[in-house]
């Protein structure tokens, strides 16, 4: 049996920059990866831009996961964080997610890290309260991997769940999730006309109030609106997508964009056939959509679809029950933890479970909160941390901190603590947090504590 000292189980953004920070931590690291590449929604699902990494003035995220964007940045593979042109939050960061893939890999191998990639979470062993071990299933057939510390960044707690964990599940009045959202990727938009068409009717953005001058502030174009032509294709029935607008993001490469629109409702991110339900009503809707932009908004005459997902992005699911809760009110109050090892701006961001609509609850201008170690270990798993959108959090907490920038802050964190447990007696729940922020700060990331 191949032994670690950390195995991460899942490559999304959370996880990488886990394994990347557990490995320059000292730790031998593992990575495992379902896919054949790493960077979960960004990549496997299509996600695009990355949104926000600040607060205002200040840049909350910082350390490994900007280390990302600047190795992107450098291969001319991103612009960087540019200003937010649908006016919802501070910054953007467009990027390419072929680029990604490569830049992701080459981080976790340069730090050190081993990455094994086509292979499922079959079942872990536990003993004492603690995992001893895990099966993983591939082509290759089972095998089974030690590790002192295990890191949990599936996205869905698969990992905890599996291993004994208690945890909650969506919306704590009856369990619903945040729909799910298949992006459609299509490129040879010609944006300057589709410019021309958000000033010729600012009715249809009322997110501008008027003053579409915005839409100018940045050399990619994030837009959300087309509220009038949308309306009128739902009312002919050519439309069947229970979202108010049309939401989308120049990515990188000008002229090719991301749409995030599609709204699928009443589907369980840990239901393997509710999810293959759910991937068909997404490429059903998308189908939808790129009729309805080709036909009746300007600039897409001749643009193409490139991609949908690949696979279906999940905002939400389940939540681990920690030794900390973070609420609603740590958000929106900018509560202050002694054991802080994360920040973000982002604020609470729901997608409503029931139809059209979004509930946002923002911070005042600038305003940042933190995220506390103790959301990320539990009482009954001793060498377990738990990454990324599954952490110990309220439906409307994990709304905030569910986006790609803080869950990578979040996992750079998250190796850290491992790597110091492995280094110890493998109890992540004994781990000297100051040790923790100071090693975090060493490697670049920001925090106030």
């Amino acid at each position: 049996m191949k032994s670690y000292d950390v195995i991460v189980m899942g490559g999304g953004v959370s996880g990488a920059m886990a394994a990347c920070a557990a490995a320059r931590s000292g730790a031998s690291t593992l990575i495992i990866e379902s896919q054949g590449y790493l960077g979960g929604t960004l990549t496997a699902n299509g996600v695009g831009p990355m949104m926000t990494f600040h607060a205002g003035d200040k840049q909350a995220v910082q350390g490994v996961t900007d280390e990302l964007i600047e190795r992107l940045k450098a291969v001319g593979k991103s612009p960087g964080h540019i200003f937010d042109t649908v006016g919802y939050t501070y910054s953007v960061t467009p990027f390419d997610a072929e680029a990604m893939k490569v830049e992701l890999e080459s981080m976790v191998l340069e730090s050190g890290g081993e990455i094994l990639y086509h292979a499922m979470l079959a079942e872990p062993r536990t003993e004492s309260g603690r995992i001893t071990e895990i099966s993983v299933c591939s082509k290759s057939g089972i095998e089974v991997l030690g590790a002192k510390v295990f890191i949990d960044a599936t996205g869905d707690g698969d990992l905890s769940v599996r291993s004994g964990a208690a945890f909650t599940k969506g919306r704590e009045s009856d369990g619903a999730a945040q729909p799910m959202t298949l992006n459609m990727k299509m490129s040879g938009v010609d944006i300057a006309k589709v410019k021309a068409y958000i000033h010729a009717h600012p009715e249809d953005f009322p997110i501008y109030k008027g003053d579409t001058s915005i839409i100018e502030k940045a050399p990619r174009l994030s837009t959300a609106g087309f509220v009038g032509p949308f309306k009128a294709a739902k009312a002919r029935g050519e439309i069947h997508i229970p979202r108010e607008d049309v939401l989308f993001f120049e990515t990188n490469t000008p002229g090719e964009v991301i749409f995030n629109t599609t709204r699928i409702l009443g589907h369980d991110g840990t239901d393997v056939w509710s999810l293959s339900r759910a991937e068909t009503e997404g490429r059903r809707q998308c189908r939808e959509l790129e009729r309805f932009v080709k036909t009746y908004i300007p600039g897409f005459e001749k643009a193409v679809v490139v991609s949908t997902g690949p696979s279906i992005g999940v905002r939400g699911s389940r939540q681990i029950k920690g030794l900390y809760t973070l609420n609603a009110d740590d958000i929106l109050n900018q509560t202050k933890f002694g054991d802080a090892i994360a920040h973000s701006g982002y604020p609470i961001d729901i997608h409503s479970p029931d139809g059209e609509g979004t509930n946002s609850r923002k911070l005042e201008w600038g305003g940042m909160y933190s995220i506390p170690y103790r959301s990320l270990v539990t009482d009954s798993l001793s060498n377990l941390i738990v990454i990324g959108r599954c952490l110990s959090a309220t439906f409307e907490a994990q709304a905030a901190v569910r986006t790609t920038p803080t869950t990578g802050a979040i996992g750079h964190a998250g190796g850290v603590a491992a790597a110091l447990a492995a280094a110890g007696d493998g109890d992540v729940r004994n781990v000297d947090i100051a040790r923790v922020q100071t090693l975090l700060k060493e490697q670049g990331a920001y925090l106030e504590v």
